[in-house]
């Protein structure tokens, strides 16, 4: 097992944690078999997903590829005592009081995810077969993307030397969005919009999905303020764009909150439905987000809800209870968008269009062999190739390891960047409005 730590230019984007950092981190992982076939995955980086692999290390090297299940087990005990869990802030397990990728409640299925993706992809090399095929099965050829829309401030990403170009400029209000929408559409064919709200006054962001709505009227678009808002403000934006949305993504904090608001918008004859990536994330909460209603649509994600077999089985159980499926996204590289594709291709109930940060990230940083997966059309081809189709581009990550190296960044904290950047005094608050 090989762990590179690596780091690529991120705009700074902003959301209702702050402020994207100038790089992203991420990690990379190698399975190598003993006949020298090489599985490869893409997960959360820094320094806490280093000290957990290294912590699995023996757990790991020596194991069967095709043992997942007991390989999940073994994974799960080890950690238990490797990872301890975050004593400050709420007690809340989901993303709600944590920066994904940070939450410490999910390292343990962080960690097996990409153990998961790189030995799907071992065992695909090794057979000649696509990761979809193992997972069951591939339902669609291709599979759709939303472009991902972000106030922004001025900049590309990067520091210094290696400050990227800026393609957008700065986008703090509504005109800005949806130039960037049009941008995006030109260069990807996007036909779904997803506003990243929480950050600007609610009237603000209202405005900005009213001009989307006459810039794309025939385009599904959807909000995300990242449990930025109180329930009176959640429901004042939902009448305020009933008909419009597609849906609504974790407008209020807690499953309870979400529950809440529905019944309170059921009330009011609103019907948008809700979708959660932030209160919903993992199996344990499905009980007590069913038992409210406090969602009609999940978001999932084979980083942190435990692997892409995690997700078929989470397509299986919104199935069963009647609810809609999509999948959320960090910053990443191709190989964590080609093990999306893979995975949203073997889970028929994955509908609606996925998310993705891809078209925000440099074609000079891609680790792939190739460089960047195409996205046209708004939708990413699943490869017919072994394994999830790519391998690493050696050189592009020996680049990015070093690029690592060099930045002071060793987690992720988006709070510290707006604190640097925008405000000193600036505190995350949820609510917000």
């Amino acid at each position: 097992m090989t762990v590179t730590p690596i780091a690529f230019a991120d705009p700074p984007l902003r959301s209702s944690y702050g402020l994207h950092a100038p790089y992203a981190l991420r990690s990379i992982i190698e399975l190598r078999s003993e006949d020298g076939i090489v599985g490869i995955a893409e997960t959360h980086g820094g320094e806490q997903a280093l000290a957990g692999f290294e912590g699995i290390r023996e757990t790991v090297v020596g194991s069967d590829a095709y043992d997942l299940t007991g390989l999940s087990q073994r994974v799960g005990r080890k950690l238990a005592g490797l990872v301890p869990l975050s004593i400050n802030g709420p007690v809340d397990r989901s993303q709600t009081y944590h920066v994904p990728g940070e939450n410490r409640h999910d390292a343990e299925l962080r960690i097996y995810a990409a153990l998961e993706v790189a030995a799907l992809d071992l065992i695909g090399k090794s057979i000649g077969r696509p990761m979809c095929d193992l997972l069951g099965g591939r339902v669609r050829d291709s599979i759709p993307f939303s472009a991902y829309l972000f106030y922004k401030h001025a900049g590309g990403g990067g520091e210094g030397s290696d400050a990227r170009d800026d393609r957008f400029g700065e986008c703090m209000a509504p005109g800005d969005i949806v130039e960037q929408a049009r941008t995006l559409t030109k260069l990807h064919g996007f036909r779904t919009y997803k506003l990243k709200a929480g950050v600007l006054p609610p009237d603000i962001e209202i405005e900005t999905i009213l001009q989307l709505r006459d810039a794309f009227p025939r385009a599904p678009l959807r909000i995300d303020p990242n449990a930025a808002w109180s329930i009176p403000t959640a429901l004042q934006v939902a009448g305020r764009l009933a008909g419009i949305l597609e849906y609504l993504e974790d407008p209020v904090p807690g499953i309870p909150g979400m529950g809440s608001l529905q019944s309170e918008m059921r009330a009011a004859n609103c019907s948008i439905p809700l979708a959660s990536n932030v209160a919903i994330t993992s199996f344990a909460d499905i009980p007590a987000a069913l038992q409210c209603d406090a969602a009609q649509i999940i978001l999932g994600d084979h980083h942190y809800w435990g692997g892409p077999r995690a997700i078929t089985q989470l397509g299986r159980i919104c199935q069963t209870f009647g609810l809609g499926l999509s999948m959320h996204s960090n910053s990443h590289l191709g190989v964590s968008l080609l093990a999306m594709a893979h995975t949203a291709a073997a889970t028929p109930q994955l509908t609606y269009a996925c998310d993705t940060h891809y078209p925000w990230q440099s074609a000079d940083d891609e680790i792939i062999v190739g460089g960047r997966v195409p996205i046209v059309d708004g939708a990413v081809r699943v490869p017919d190739a072994p394994g999830i189709g790519a391998t690493l581009d050696y050189d592009q990550l020996a680049r990015a390891r070093e690029r690592y190296e060099k930045t002071p960044y060793r987690r992720r904290n988006d709070a510290d960047e707006m604190r640097k950047h925008v405000d000193p005094q600036w505190e995350r608050i949820v609510p917000a409005w």
